[in-house]
């Protein structure tokens, strides 16, 4: 009874450490006999004692690699420190276990020398201003340099880049001066508006001007040609009236004497008689001699 409890006890503790449970995104590589056998995925898994061997724990996670400023060289012979940030993911678990035997050092060395070749290329102002060019190259070299080693580079992105103190001091008064010089345009701009509105208001008010005069003008014409017409219907509408009144001559003869006299006290130097009113003032003359003799007689 003791050897069978003994017994147990001893298969108990070779089984038991040998029973394995793979966690959420977590895979273990498996050696029988020091040669791959299998990976594990989730879930429980029992191994041969003695014989398999768990070679390796990988995490599946995505994972981030912050390295160091790198120094390069661009193009035109400018010195200047960049660090990058690398995101990759282990695709596959056999890959990454046998495949590179310090795949972060080889990352992080790869990365060193495709950042230098690719800012070589660049001049200092491409290089500040192509980010994501920088990015996508190295991205895609990545990527392809580890799909051996069983790993996937996600993106990849430049952190800093620091040109210089002279250089950076430079840019600084260059971007002083293309900021003074947008002020300038805008200010510039904002007065030239200025001026266009304000001949634009002074010529629409002078339009309104002549056009308020011009009306005014109309108006007054209009009135004066009714006053005129007025004037000339109320003549036509006197015709009218003595015509239809039949006058004598002798009536005619006495409103011409009339007009006369109104004539006669103005300011004319010479007046010119009608036959008719020379006439009508010989008879008046006759008219006046014969009440004369009639009056002498009487005495």
């Amino acid at each position: 009874m003791i050897y069978f409890i003994i017994l147990i006890i001893l298969i108990a503790a070779l089984v038991v450490p040998n029973i394995r449970v793979v966690p959420q995104a977590n895979s273990y590589v498996i050696e029988r006999l020091g040669a791959y056998m299998q990976t594990w995925g989730v879930g429980l898994h029992v191994k041969i004692p003695l014989i398999d061997r768990v070679a390796k724990r990988v995490s599946l996670k995505e994972r981030v690699i912050d390295f160091d400023p790198q120094g390069v060289i661009t193009k035109d012979n400018i010195t200047m420190q960049i660090d990058t940030v690398v995101f990759f993911q282990i695709t596959d678990p056999k890959l990454y276990a046998y495949g590179m035997e310090n795949p972060m050092s080889a990352i992080e060395n790869l990365t060193a020398t495709t950042l230098r070749n690719i800012i070589g290329e660049l001049e200092l102002d491409e290089t500040l201003t192509s980010r994501d060019l920088i990015n996508t190259k190295m991205r895609s070299i990545l990527d392809e340099a580890t799909d051996p080693w069983g790993i996937k580079v996600n993106r990849v992105e430049v952190k800093n880049i620091l040109p210089p103190e002279d250089i950076q001091q430079a840019m600084e008064k260059q971007m002083r001066a293309e900021r003074q010089r947008r002020e300038s345009i805008l200010r510039a701009e904002g007065e030239k508006r200025s001026s266009i509105l304000i001949a634009e208001g002074q010529k629409e008010s002078q339009i309104l001007i002549a056009e308020a005069n011009k009306q005014a003008k109309i108006k007054a014409a209009e009135g004066e040609s009714e006053s005129i017409l007025m004037v000339q219907k109320a003549t036509a509408e006197g015709l009218k009236m003595l015509k239809e009144s039949y006058p004598t001559t002798e009536v005619i003869a006495l409103k011409s004497l009339e007009a006369l006299q109104v004539v006669a006290d103005g300011k004319a130097t010479k007046i010119i008689i009608p036959s008719e009113i020379q006439n009508l003032a010989g008879l008046v003359t006759s008219f006046s001699e014969i009440v004369k003799d009639v009056k002498d007689e009487e005495k």
